[in-house]
């Protein structure tokens, strides 16, 4: 396994930094940074503070995804799933929450709201062709391989 020094910024001395809730997890655990509770009506989204920035090295980006007890209880997961911190980015972190529930759910100051997991990045070097190579699978999608 590989580490990674991220630097973090807190914009209050109690903002929780994202953190690992066990030894063996692959995403860091992040926490509501909000003054007051926030309530998303069934199909609501909104995005979320927390209260930290960071500076990730070149070559590396954050993904945002969501916490599956939140989704399996709840029905809250992150919108934009999964959400991306680019290296250069250098604001607040906030996740995007929707609800996909039947009933109101309240996001309350500190609960654990997402995941975020550390990943590099492969830059794409476009090359225009006139045709691809052909393949088994050729242009087939949306089920074509079976289900």
């Amino acid at each position: 396994m590989n580490a990674v020094h991220v630097n973090f910024q807190r914009y209050a001395a109690d903002v929780v930094l994202p953190d690992y809730a066990t030894a063996g997890a692959a995403g860091m655990d992040i926490a509501a940074y909000i003054d007051a509770p926030v309530t998303l009506a069934p199909f609501e989204r909104a995005a979320i503070a927390t209260g930290f920035a960071m500076q990730l090295p070149d070559g590396y980006e954050a993904q945002i995804r969501p916490r599956s007890g939140l989704a399996l209880k709840y029905g809250v997961t992150v919108a934009n799933a999964p959400g991306t911190i680019d290296s250069d980015y250098r604001g607040e972190v906030a996740v995007i929450l929707i609800n996909l529930s039947q009933q109101s759910v309240t996001i309350t100051p500190g609960m654990r709201i997402a995941q975020m997991v550390i990943a590099p990045i492969a830059r794409c070097v476009r090359q225009e062709q006139s045709q691809l190579d052909i393949s088994e699978r050729g242009d087939g999608g949306f089920g074509s391989t079976g289900f």
